[in-house]
């Protein structure tokens, strides 16, 4: 592995294993389903208890819209680093790297911006559910298929929203910290995404982020709701979490400059003309 390319679904899923088998006392891989293409959805669970899944916990995920490959560093530093270790000190981690593994392959060998799952949506031409959405029937969100942020025909109709919130809902009471990485804009999100109100204990996690982001050298990130500062994004994943009682909810929009450095540029040479899907 290297964390200067975008590496296709089998050598990651390759890396995943070979730290469970090199490392298994630390690195359990777990099976949580199949995606709608019947690829396996994996988290790789991180702890150095003896008694794991009693501990508090972290989650982490990545890739529901196609388009983040860090996870597998924030793994690599937590399980093969030794200055981290104390980072594993009465935690366990919960981390799925790859939320979407049927557009993320899609997006390697068809339409390098896909951004939606590959399930049947009624559509030819428009294939696939915003996986981020459709996590319950609020409005504001899109019902129709050739819409990038397509909801889905009802709450939970994806296979892998199915086995990823059972899976959350298992460890609902262990996880006290959850982070959802996409790209891009430098933004902490906090729920609620689909309209301009605030949790009880807003302020609290509002607290938390804004320490967070004072922390950051590189780049400077903004703080703040969905709503505050993008848009109303209805039923997404981050408010389900908060409302099934996950109290540290955020959502990291990654920055701008490794996206428009690495990505943008190679669109001419790949034959883009656009940045949306062929919906």
């Amino acid at each position: 592995m290297d964390w200067m390319s975008y590496h296709r679904l089998d050598n990651i899923f390759g890396y995943l294993n070979y730290l469970a088998e090199t490392y298994p006392s630390l690195v359990q891989l777990i099976n949580i389903g199949a995606s709608y293409e019947n690829r396996t959805l994996y988290v790789v669970r991180i702890s150095n208890s003896s008694k794991p899944d009693t501990q508090p916990a972290v989650w982490i995920d990545g890739v529901d819209h196609t388009r983040v490959g860090h996870i597998t560093y924030i793994i690599q530093q937590l399980v093969e680093e030794p200055a981290n270790a104390k980072l594993l000190f009465n935690i366990d981690w919960y981390i799925m790297p790859v939320v979407n593994p049927d557009g993320y392959e899609y997006s390697h060998v068809i339409n390098r911006l896909w951004r939606r799952s590959r399930s049947n949506t009624g559509s030819r031409r428009c294939q696939g559910v915003d996986l981020n959405l459709g996590w319950s029937r609020i409005e504001h969100t899109s019902s129709n298929p050739s819409s990038e942020t397509f909801k889905g025909s009802k709450a939970f109709s994806e296979p892998e929203a199915v086995a990823y919130s059972k899976f959350i809902k298992s460890k609902s009471n262990q996880i006290k910290l959850y982070l959802s990485f996409h790209s891009y804009g430098q933004l902490i999100l906090l729920p609620w995404g689909y309209a301009r109100e605030y949790p009880s204990d807003y302020n609290e996690t509002l607290a938390l982020a804004n320490l967070a982001a004072s922390k950051f050298r590189a780049f400077s990130y903004r703080v703040g709701t969905t709503v505050d500062l993008l848009y109303r994004a209805a039923g997404n994943s981050a408010d389900w979490a908060k409302s099934i009682g996950i109290k540290y909810m955020y959502t990291v929009e990654l920055p701008i400059r490794g996206f428009v450095n690495l990505f943008l540029p190679r669109l001419g040479r790949l034959g883009f003309q656009n940045i949306h899907t062929e919906c």
